[in-house]
Protein backbone atom coordinates (compact mmCIF):
# COMPACT_ATOMS: atom_id res chain seq x y z
CA UNK A 1 0.00 0.00 0.00
CA UNK A 2 1.06 3.61 -0.98
CA UNK A 3 1.31 6.80 1.37
CA UNK A 4 2.50 10.15 0.20
CA UNK A 5 4.85 12.41 2.32
CA UNK A 6 1.49 14.47 2.70
CA UNK A 7 -0.66 11.94 4.21
CA UNK A 8 2.36 10.37 6.33
CA UNK A 9 2.96 14.17 7.56
CA UNK A 10 -0.84 14.67 8.26
CA UNK A 11 -1.01 11.17 10.83
CA UNK A 12 2.10 12.38 11.94
CA UNK A 13 1.11 16.27 12.74
CA UNK A 14 4.48 17.21 10.72
CA UNK A 15 5.67 19.50 8.84
CA UNK A 16 6.94 18.27 4.92
CA UNK A 17 10.12 20.07 3.45
CA UNK A 18 10.07 18.71 -0.11
CA UNK A 19 7.98 17.08 -2.36
CA UNK A 20 4.27 16.49 -0.23
CA UNK A 21 3.29 13.68 -2.79
CA UNK A 22 6.42 11.60 -3.00
CA UNK A 23 5.04 8.37 -2.51
CA UNK A 24 6.51 5.12 -0.73
CA UNK A 25 5.37 1.61 -0.08
CA UNK A 26 8.07 0.05 2.43
CA UNK A 27 10.01 0.59 5.06
CA UNK A 28 14.10 0.85 5.56
CA UNK A 29 16.87 1.57 8.08
CA UNK A 30 19.09 4.86 7.09
CA UNK A 31 22.02 3.26 6.07
CA UNK A 32 20.28 0.86 3.63
CA UNK A 33 18.14 3.28 2.20
CA UNK A 34 16.01 2.12 -1.31
CA UNK A 35 13.78 4.39 -3.46
CA UNK A 36 10.07 4.11 -2.33
CA UNK A 37 11.04 3.80 1.06
CA UNK A 38 10.73 5.83 4.43
CA UNK A 39 12.99 6.12 7.28
CA UNK A 40 14.03 8.14 10.00
CA UNK A 41 16.53 9.97 12.20
CA UNK A 42 16.36 9.83 15.70
CA UNK A 43 20.48 8.66 17.06
CA UNK A 44 22.60 11.87 15.75
CA UNK A 45 25.59 9.02 15.59
CA UNK A 46 23.41 8.16 12.48
CA UNK A 47 23.15 11.57 11.11
CA UNK A 48 26.05 11.31 8.30
CA UNK A 49 23.79 8.49 6.30
CA UNK A 50 21.08 10.86 5.76
CA UNK A 51 23.42 12.65 2.98
CA UNK A 52 23.66 9.81 1.16
CA UNK A 53 20.68 7.23 1.90
CA UNK A 54 18.44 6.84 -1.16
CA UNK A 55 15.29 6.56 0.76
CA UNK A 56 12.76 8.83 -1.08
CA UNK A 57 11.15 10.23 2.80
CA UNK A 58 13.33 10.69 5.93
CA UNK A 59 11.43 11.34 9.56
CA UNK A 60 13.37 13.80 11.60
CA UNK A 61 13.36 15.49 15.22
CA UNK A 62 11.67 19.25 14.59
CA UNK A 63 15.30 20.78 15.35
CA UNK A 64 17.65 19.03 12.86
CA UNK A 65 19.71 21.10 10.97
CA UNK A 66 20.87 19.64 8.07
CA UNK A 67 25.22 20.77 6.77
CA UNK A 68 24.50 19.21 3.63
CA UNK A 69 21.97 18.92 0.94
CA UNK A 70 19.53 15.99 1.68
CA UNK A 71 17.74 14.04 -1.56
CA UNK A 72 14.77 12.84 0.11
CA UNK A 73 11.76 14.61 1.21
CA UNK A 74 11.86 15.24 4.81
CA UNK A 75 9.01 15.02 7.21
CA UNK A 76 9.68 17.19 10.60
CA UNK A 77 7.67 15.68 13.78
CA UNK A 78 8.48 16.66 17.41
CA UNK A 79 10.03 13.04 18.14
CA UNK A 80 11.32 10.91 15.60
CA UNK A 81 11.59 8.17 17.41
CA UNK A 82 8.55 7.43 18.48
CA UNK A 83 6.59 8.99 15.01
CA UNK A 84 8.89 5.68 13.48
CA UNK A 85 6.96 3.30 16.10
CA UNK A 86 3.51 4.64 14.98
CA UNK A 87 4.61 4.20 11.38
CA UNK A 88 5.88 1.09 11.93
CA UNK A 89 2.58 0.13 13.54
CA UNK A 90 0.28 1.75 10.43
CA UNK A 91 2.36 -0.16 7.81
CA UNK A 92 1.88 -3.51 9.55
CA UNK A 93 -1.41 -3.11 9.43
CA UNK A 94 -1.85 -1.88 6.23
CA UNK A 95 -0.14 -5.91 4.92
CA UNK A 96 -3.39 -7.37 3.26
CA UNK A 97 -4.81 -9.95 5.39
CA UNK A 98 -7.36 -12.67 4.91
CA UNK A 99 -10.56 -12.54 6.95
CA UNK A 100 -12.72 -15.34 7.63
CA UNK A 101 -12.57 -19.09 8.26
CA UNK A 102 -10.36 -21.93 6.70
CA UNK A 103 -11.95 -24.70 5.64
CA UNK A 104 -9.14 -26.70 7.49
CA UNK A 105 -10.24 -25.24 10.47
CA UNK A 106 -11.33 -27.19 13.43
CA UNK A 107 -14.31 -25.10 15.07
CA UNK A 108 -16.79 -26.29 17.63
CA UNK A 109 -20.59 -25.71 17.03
CA UNK A 110 -20.98 -24.05 20.95
CA UNK A 111 -17.81 -21.67 20.17
CA UNK A 112 -19.12 -18.54 19.74
CA UNK A 113 -17.42 -16.16 16.88
CA UNK A 114 -16.94 -12.03 16.69
CA UNK A 115 -17.37 -10.66 13.82
CA UNK A 116 -14.13 -9.95 11.24
CA UNK A 117 -12.25 -12.79 12.22
CA UNK A 118 -9.40 -14.46 10.97
CA UNK A 119 -8.75 -18.69 11.61
CA UNK A 120 -6.35 -19.89 9.29
CA UNK A 121 -5.26 -23.68 8.43
CA UNK A 122 -5.83 -26.30 11.22
CA UNK A 123 -6.46 -24.22 14.23
CA UNK A 124 -9.09 -25.93 16.93
CA UNK A 125 -11.23 -24.14 18.87
CA UNK A 126 -12.45 -25.73 21.61
CA UNK A 127 -16.12 -25.93 23.53
CA UNK A 128 -17.87 -23.16 24.53
CA UNK A 129 -15.09 -20.95 23.68
CA UNK A 130 -15.27 -17.46 22.82
CA UNK A 131 -13.34 -15.00 20.22
CA UNK A 132 -14.16 -11.59 19.76
CA UNK A 133 -14.57 -9.49 16.92
CA UNK A 134 -11.42 -8.34 14.61
CA UNK A 135 -9.04 -11.24 16.22
CA UNK A 136 -6.43 -12.82 14.02
CA UNK A 137 -6.33 -16.56 14.62
CA UNK A 138 -3.66 -18.18 13.02
CA UNK A 139 -2.50 -21.68 11.62
CA UNK A 140 -2.38 -24.48 13.70
CA UNK A 141 -3.78 -22.37 16.89
CA UNK A 142 -5.06 -24.50 19.54
CA UNK A 143 -7.90 -22.62 21.89
CA UNK A 144 -9.20 -24.87 24.61
CA UNK A 145 -12.71 -25.61 26.18
CA UNK A 146 -14.19 -22.46 27.90
CA UNK A 147 -11.31 -20.05 26.53
CA UNK A 148 -12.47 -16.77 26.22
CA UNK A 149 -10.20 -14.30 23.42
CA UNK A 150 -11.22 -10.61 23.33
CA UNK A 151 -11.40 -7.97 20.64
CA UNK A 152 -8.27 -7.20 17.98
CA UNK A 153 -6.15 -10.01 19.34
CA UNK A 154 -3.68 -11.74 17.07
CA UNK A 155 -2.67 -15.29 17.96
CA UNK A 156 0.51 -16.38 16.22
CA UNK A 157 1.00 -19.69 14.60
CA UNK A 158 1.51 -22.86 17.61
CA UNK A 159 0.11 -20.76 20.08
CA UNK A 160 -1.62 -22.88 22.74
CA UNK A 161 -4.12 -21.84 25.38
CA UNK A 162 -5.58 -24.08 27.76
CA UNK A 163 -8.91 -24.66 28.75
CA UNK A 164 -11.04 -21.99 30.73
CA UNK A 165 -7.92 -19.42 30.42
CA UNK A 166 -9.63 -15.34 29.87
CA UNK A 167 -7.23 -13.35 27.09
CA UNK A 168 -8.57 -9.56 27.02
CA UNK A 169 -8.76 -7.02 24.34
CA UNK A 170 -5.64 -6.33 21.75
CA UNK A 171 -3.85 -9.04 22.73
CA UNK A 172 -0.53 -10.63 21.27
CA UNK A 173 0.64 -14.05 21.61
CA UNK A 174 3.79 -14.78 19.21
CA UNK A 175 4.72 -18.27 17.80
CA UNK A 176 4.89 -20.75 20.56
CA UNK A 177 3.32 -19.12 23.42
CA UNK A 178 1.59 -21.76 25.81
CA UNK A 179 -0.79 -20.15 28.32
CA UNK A 180 -2.55 -22.51 31.11
CA UNK A 181 -0.32 -25.40 31.26
CA UNK A 182 0.01 -26.57 34.39
CA UNK A 183 1.97 -25.86 37.10
CA UNK A 184 4.67 -27.07 38.75
CA UNK A 185 2.68 -28.94 41.75
CA UNK A 186 4.09 -32.03 43.22
CA UNK A 187 3.88 -33.33 46.93
CA UNK A 188 6.82 -35.79 48.39
CA UNK A 189 5.56 -38.92 49.10
CA UNK A 190 7.18 -42.21 50.90
CA UNK A 191 9.43 -43.55 48.91
CA UNK A 192 10.88 -40.44 47.72
CA UNK A 193 8.27 -40.12 45.16
CA UNK A 194 5.81 -37.18 43.99
CA UNK A 195 2.72 -37.41 44.32
CA UNK A 196 0.73 -34.60 41.40
CA UNK A 197 -1.14 -31.25 42.73
CA UNK A 198 -3.80 -30.74 40.30
CA UNK A 199 -4.14 -27.38 38.76
CA UNK A 200 -7.14 -26.28 38.98
CA UNK A 201 -7.19 -22.53 38.07
CA UNK A 202 -6.58 -20.38 34.95
CA UNK A 203 -4.25 -17.98 33.67
CA UNK A 204 -5.89 -13.95 33.08
CA UNK A 205 -3.84 -12.12 30.75
CA UNK A 206 -5.94 -8.75 30.76
CA UNK A 207 -5.80 -6.02 27.65
CA UNK A 208 -2.88 -5.09 25.61
CA UNK A 209 -0.51 -7.74 27.01
CA UNK A 210 2.27 -8.76 24.80
CA UNK A 211 3.99 -12.14 25.14
CA UNK A 212 6.90 -13.14 23.02
CA UNK A 213 7.70 -16.70 21.31
CA UNK A 214 7.94 -19.57 23.66
CA UNK A 215 7.33 -18.07 26.67
CA UNK A 216 4.82 -20.08 29.06
CA UNK A 217 2.46 -18.76 31.46
CA UNK A 218 1.23 -21.59 33.83
CA UNK A 219 -2.02 -22.17 35.33
CA UNK A 220 -2.84 -21.72 39.24
CA UNK A 221 -3.39 -24.22 41.24
CA UNK A 222 -6.64 -22.63 42.92
CA UNK A 223 -7.60 -18.96 41.91
CA UNK A 224 -5.58 -17.47 38.92
CA UNK A 225 -2.03 -16.25 37.24
CA UNK A 226 -2.41 -12.82 36.31
CA UNK A 227 -0.86 -10.78 33.68
CA UNK A 228 -2.06 -7.24 34.55
CA UNK A 229 -3.01 -4.59 31.37
CA UNK A 230 -0.22 -3.89 29.25
CA UNK A 231 2.55 -6.15 30.11
CA UNK A 232 5.55 -6.64 27.73
CA UNK A 233 7.38 -10.42 28.16
CA UNK A 234 9.91 -11.41 26.12
CA UNK A 235 11.09 -14.72 24.21
CA UNK A 236 11.61 -17.74 26.35
CA UNK A 237 10.34 -16.55 29.79
CA UNK A 238 8.85 -18.89 32.31
CA UNK A 239 5.99 -17.38 34.59
CA UNK A 240 4.88 -19.96 37.45
CA UNK A 241 1.47 -21.06 39.05
CA UNK A 242 -0.58 -18.16 40.96
CA UNK A 243 2.24 -15.64 39.85
CA UNK A 244 0.69 -11.69 39.34
CA UNK A 245 2.86 -9.49 37.36
CA UNK A 246 1.31 -5.48 37.25
CA UNK A 247 0.63 -3.55 34.86
CA UNK A 248 2.99 -2.21 32.30
CA UNK A 249 5.97 -3.98 33.67
CA UNK A 250 8.38 -5.24 30.89
CA UNK A 251 10.54 -8.67 31.26
CA UNK A 252 13.19 -9.82 29.08
CA UNK A 253 13.99 -12.96 27.73
CA UNK A 254 15.25 -16.12 30.03
CA UNK A 255 13.46 -14.86 32.99
CA UNK A 256 12.39 -17.49 35.36
CA UNK A 257 9.30 -16.40 37.67
CA UNK A 258 8.40 -18.97 40.47
CA UNK A 259 5.41 -19.74 41.89
CA UNK A 260 3.21 -17.53 43.51
CA UNK A 261 5.37 -14.35 43.25
CA UNK A 262 3.75 -10.58 43.24
CA UNK A 263 5.58 -8.28 41.08
CA UNK A 264 4.61 -4.87 41.03
CA UNK A 265 3.15 -2.33 37.99
CA UNK A 266 5.67 -0.46 35.95
CA UNK A 267 8.74 -2.42 36.72
CA UNK A 268 11.53 -3.44 34.07
CA UNK A 269 13.18 -6.94 34.77
CA UNK A 270 16.12 -7.72 32.57
CA UNK A 271 16.90 -11.19 30.81
CA UNK A 272 18.16 -14.42 32.44
CA UNK A 273 16.82 -12.93 36.16
CA UNK A 274 15.58 -16.03 38.36
CA UNK A 275 13.00 -14.92 40.87
CA UNK A 276 11.98 -17.28 43.96
CA UNK A 277 8.31 -18.06 44.62
CA UNK A 278 6.06 -16.47 47.04
CA UNK A 279 7.67 -13.30 47.59
CA UNK A 280 6.39 -9.49 46.49
CA UNK A 281 8.42 -7.39 44.45
CA UNK A 282 7.08 -3.51 44.85
CA UNK A 283 6.40 -0.78 42.01
CA UNK A 284 8.80 0.85 39.57
CA UNK A 285 11.63 -1.51 40.90
CA UNK A 286 14.68 -2.37 38.16
CA UNK A 287 16.52 -5.71 38.14
CA UNK A 288 19.70 -5.78 35.84
CA UNK A 289 20.26 -8.76 33.50
CA UNK A 290 21.21 -11.83 35.12
CA UNK A 291 20.12 -11.17 39.15
CA UNK A 292 19.30 -14.13 41.33
CA UNK A 293 16.18 -12.29 43.59
CA UNK A 294 15.90 -14.65 47.01
CA UNK A 295 13.63 -11.62 49.18
CA UNK A 296 10.99 -9.52 48.41
CA UNK A 297 12.13 -5.90 47.30
CA UNK A 298 9.62 -3.81 49.27
CA UNK A 299 10.66 -0.34 48.31
CA UNK A 300 9.38 0.99 45.68
CA UNK A 301 11.84 2.35 42.68
CA UNK A 302 14.54 0.54 43.49
CA UNK A 303 17.73 -0.78 41.51
CA UNK A 304 19.16 -4.03 41.73
CA UNK A 305 21.97 -6.04 40.43
CA UNK A 306 24.13 -9.62 41.08
CA UNK A 307 22.97 -12.76 42.48
CA UNK A 308 22.06 -12.17 44.94
CA UNK A 309 20.60 -9.17 44.12
CA UNK A 310 21.42 -6.11 45.80
CA UNK A 311 21.35 -2.03 45.60
CA UNK A 312 22.79 -1.48 42.45
CA UNK A 313 25.60 1.08 43.69
CA UNK A 314 26.84 -1.52 46.42
CA UNK A 315 26.97 -4.17 43.40
CA UNK A 316 29.02 -1.78 41.09
CA UNK A 317 31.34 -1.09 44.22
CA UNK A 318 31.57 -5.07 44.69
CA UNK A 319 32.83 -5.52 41.22
CA UNK A 320 35.01 -2.90 41.54
CA UNK A 321 36.83 -5.07 44.20
CA UNK A 322 35.92 -8.24 42.54
CA UNK A 323 37.81 -7.09 38.89
CA UNK A 324 40.53 -5.89 41.33
CA UNK A 325 40.48 -9.18 43.86
CA UNK A 326 43.74 -10.87 42.64
CA UNK A 327 46.04 -7.72 43.24
CA UNK A 328 44.24 -7.42 46.95
CA UNK A 329 45.09 -11.11 47.62
CA UNK A 330 48.77 -10.12 46.48
CA UNK A 331 48.91 -7.20 48.84
CA UNK A 332 47.18 -9.22 52.23
CA UNK A 333 49.81 -11.75 51.77
CA UNK A 334 52.69 -9.50 50.86
CA UNK A 335 51.26 -7.56 54.37
CA UNK A 336 51.60 -11.21 56.20
CA UNK A 337 54.74 -11.45 54.97
CA UNK A 338 56.09 -7.94 56.29
CA UNK A 339 53.98 -8.65 60.03
CA UNK A 340 55.67 -11.81 60.06
CA UNK A 341 59.45 -11.00 59.77
CA UNK A 342 58.50 -7.69 61.90
CA UNK A 343 58.00 -10.70 64.74
CA UNK A 344 60.81 -12.92 63.91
Amino acid sequence: MEFTAKQIAGFLKGTVEGDPETKVSNLSKIDDGKPGTLTFLANPKYTSFIYHTLASVIVVNEDFIATQPVQGTIIRVADAYSSFATLLEMFDKSKSLNTGISAHSSIDASARLGENLSVGDFAVIGKNAVIGKNSVIYPQVFVGNNVTIGENAILYPGVKIYHECIIGNNCTLHSGVIIGSDGFGFAPVAGNNYQKIPQLGNVILEDYVEIGSNTTIDRATLGSTIIRKGVKLDNLIQVGHNAEIGENTVIAAQTGISGSTRIGKNCMIGGQVGIVGHITIADDVKIGAGSGIEASITEEGSIVLGSPAIPIAKARRNFIHWRNFDEIVRKIYSIEKQLKKSHE
